[in-house]
């Protein structure tokens, strides 16, 4: 059963390009972990220090083990830019005919 875990990060103030170049790192990292089918950015386009990071995945499980294998490290960039905590949540795929 593939899944989305997808995350919404607003910068601080004047911080956004330092959120984004993190972010895009940080998915160069996703990407390479086993279990990941691809991640994807956006950026709001009438806001822009808000941020969503999908990551496509073949299960939870396969997320949650992902998280060791980044390392705390691979979030600091991200973290010391945010403006609180990311809202996240994870989403099932639904077929559209």
């Amino acid at each position: 059963m593939t899944v989305a875990r997808h995350y919404i990060m607003n910068a601080v103030e004047g911080r956004d390009a330092t959120l984004e170049t993190a972010l895009r790192d940080l998915a160069d990292k996703v990407r390479a972990i086993s279990g990941c089918q691809g991640v994807e950015l956006l950026r709001d386009i009438g806001n822009e220090r808000r941020f969503i990071f999908i990551e496509k995945w073949d299960s939870v499980d396969a997320h949650k083990a992902a998280g060791p294998q980044l390392g705390k490290d691979a979030l600091a960039p991200i973290l010391a830019v945010l403006d609180g905590p990311p809202d996240g949540d994870y989403l099932d795929y639904l077929k559209v005919v």
